[in-house]
């Protein structure tokens, strides 16, 4: 079996935000760089497994990046995946990016593709859906569990107020979040043997994206706290009646 991940570079969670060029930029200086946490814990340790469970299965990892991902993909490799293709095209459009995904695994005949059910930084959740309707394959979102037998697939998702159990046959595009894997660690070998693992950089196919940036907007900031004195209860009250914001 031939599975492709897609993995995505995104700020650290402790990162700064701020903005550049009238706030049409993300200001990238000082940001430590990380695996998108969706596509790196969930969806390429969920291929690993696969791969553990049947040796013969092959683990390719994509994304559409310049060469400043590199350091990630290396990661991603270190943790179990055998090879990497970089798509060397910088563009944060959902359609472009899902569009140069499809050409990699119309080229590479994998038999199953997991993404990460949204990136941290943009929480699109996009990129699944358009992937497998560019295939014209299934396309399963928001994933908890996977289970593989023969050519059929077991995904257990969730959905509003419960579960739900959906069979689909390879090749199917799945989306996946917590509850599909655990994180693991990247160990000394798989560190050591990333160095030497095919790192594929490939030109974009020609697509017109779809959208553009028009400009960000950081949230506004919080509001002081107010302490109240434990036996002023009546101004507790006020507070919360007058003042207080439902969350």
């Amino acid at each position: 079996m031939k599975i492709l991940v897609c993995i995505s570079k995104t700020p650290d969670t402790t990162a700064k935000i701020a903005f550049t060029d009238n706030n049409t930029k993300f200001d990238a200086n000082g940001v430590q760089w990380i695996i998108n946490p969706y596509d790196e814990w969930y969806s390429l340790v969920r291929a690993i497994e696969l791969k553990e469970t049947d040796p013969s299965t092959v683990i390719h990892l994509v994304t559409v990046a310049a060469a400043d991902a590199d350091p990630i993909i290396r990661k991603a490799l270190a943790l179990g995946g055998d090879e990497a293709i970089r798509v060397n095209a910088d563009s944060h459009d959902s359609f472009y990016i899902a569009s140069q995904i499809a050409e990699v695994a119309k080229q590479g005949g994998y038999d199953l593709v997991f993404t990460g059910k949204e990136t941290i930084d943009y929480n699109g959740s996009s990129i699944g859906g358009m992937v497998a309707e560019l295939l014209d394959l299934p396309y399963i979102s928001l994933a908890t569990k996977f289970e593989i037998s023969a050519n059929k697939a077991t995904v257990t998702r969730e959905i509003e107020g419960g579960e739900e159990v959906a069979e689909a046959n390879l090749p199917l595009v799945v989306s996946c979040q917590k509850g599909m894997a655990e994180q693991r660690i990247p160990n000394m070998k798989g560190i050591m043997g990333a160095r030497t693992k095919p790192l594929k950089v490939q030109e974009p196919v020609a697509v017109d994206p779809l959208t553009a940036v028009a400009g960000f907007e950081l949230p506004p900031a919080k509001a002081g706290v107010k302490l109240v004195d434990a036996e002023n209860v009546d101004e507790l009250v006020r507070l919360l009646h007058e003042e207080a914001k439902a969350i």
